[in-house]
């Protein structure tokens, strides 16, 4: 089977180990590996290459009907990439091609995967963070009101009772009182009851920010990013990269779109992160070997086990998982995992297939004369590509029957007064 080709840092070194409650902790100080991916022929995976091709149409649909002035597509299977294509540009005005190696794409909500919960990821792997510990051994200022027995894993699973947004705009000047308001925000629904919260997902970014004696986006540098090579993966782009970034709306090039996460100075634990979909085959790759870059590793096989598994809810521990329908289509295994960001984004892994494919647009951007484009146009072409990547999966010669008619030849919402 086809692995990581991995290019070996200076004086890279294996990850030293040890073992505590039957999990394996791996030494913060080890080198690891950097490691990309390369090119393969489809058929050499088991893949089709005409079923992959039919991407292409998919994808210029949607552009053309608006949804987003461009796209970047990666689809992965047995550690290497079988299609890989930047589809139109930065933005309805630009003339600079969309690059699936070099474009760099706001992530959102995708930010709580590779970002927050990659670290929590890291901590519970190196002992340094408990699932099952109550938020308030890490943060004693997150209490009242029935806050004093939501856990790491509440946040993690959505289930903490806290609201879906903060209001950051209106309640906070500055990021340090947008941080106080996050932690003042009180629960609306009782500690078990499932509501996806960005407001959970910052309070698990602070966590990680106290256990660790760094900023968030310093950790996952240190200690994902930069090992794996993800050199376009960061929180608030350097100018020498804002002109590879594919705008949303008309906020300025490289100033994320969440207005929570702007509040908080760009950095979140929900959204805030911004990278191309070249970085994310890396990131995926490595979700896919439960950890592994190469011969070195940045977590326990076990702790991806433990964080992927498929709970009520269609939740794992940070991650989404898929219920057979929504953005990652219809054919992906009862064990995929990934997740969507309101951009335009998507990552899905499917561990069955050993497969991962990555979309992403800005399709908050707006259309060519003005408004806001449906949603059902980019939620339709995402479904599409994974759906197009699953069938082209023919292992013994079996291929999957494809459906009548794609979601965007159907094209249900696209327009009003949908076709």
């Amino acid at each position: 089977m086809l692995r990581l080709t991995v290019f070996l840092s200076l004086a890279a070194l294996a990850v030293g180990s040890s073992e505590i409650d039957g999990v394996t902790l791996h030494d913060p100080t080890s080198t690891v590996a950097y490691a990309r991916l390369r090119r393969v022929a489809p058929e050499s995976v088991g893949m089709s290459a005409s079923r992959l091709a039919t991407i292409d149409e998919v994808v210029r649909r949607g552009i053309a009907a608006g949804g987003f002035p461009g796209a970047a597509v990666i689809v992965g299977r047995h550690g290497g990439i079988v299609w890989e294509q930047g589809y139109g540009t930065l933005d309805w005005q630009s003339k600079v091609t969309v690059d699936a190696e070099r474009t760099m794409y706001d992530l959102a909500s995708l930010t709580k995967v590779v970002a927050t919960t990659a670290a929590a990821m890291v901590l519970v792997d190196r002992g340094r963070l408990r699932l099952d510990e109550r938020v308030a051994h890490y943060l004693p200022e997150f209490r009242g009101g029935g806050k004093e027995v939501v856990t790491i894993r509440d946040l993690l699973m959505h289930r903490s009772g806290l609201p879906a947004g903060a209001d950051l705009a209106r309640r906070a000047s500055g990021s340090e009182s947008a941080r106080k308001a996050v932690l003042a925000t009180p629960l609306v629904n009782s500690t078990g009851t499932q509501e996806y919260s960005d407001v959970g997902l910052d309070v698990m970014g602070f966590v990680i920010e106290h256990i660790t004696h760094e900023s968030l986006d310093q950790f996952v540098e240190q200690t994902v990013y930069g090992p794996l090579g993800m050199r376009s993966t960061v929180f608030r782009p350097a100018a020498a990269l804002r002109t590879r970034v594919a705008p949303t709306s008309g906020r300025a090039r490289g100033e994320v779109h969440d207005g929570d996460a702007r509040a908080l100075g760009g950095v979140a634990g929900h959204a805030g992160l911004f990278s191309t979909a070249g970085d994310l085959a890396v990131f995926a790759q490595l979700m896919l070997d439960r950890g592994a870059a190469g011969s070195s590793r940045l977590f326990a096989d076990s702790i991806a086990d433990i964080f992927t598994r498929p709970e009520p809810g269609w939740r794992a521990l940070g991650w989404l998982t898929c219920p057979g329908d929504g953005s990652c289509g219809q054919y992906l295994s009862s064990r995929a995992f990934g997740h969507t960001g309101f951009t335009g984004t998507s990552m899905w892994i499917d561990p069955d297939r050993d497969l991962f494919v990555i979309v992403l647009t800005n399709s908050v951007y707006g259309r060519p004369g003005g408004g806001e484009a449906p949603v059902a146009i980019v939620h339709d072409v995402r479904s599409d590509v994974v759906d197009l990547a699953a069938m082209a999966i023919g292992d013994g010669g079996q291929y999957p029957t494809p459906p009548w008619r794609l979601r965007s030849e159907l094209q249900n919402g696209w327009w009003s007064g949908s076709k």
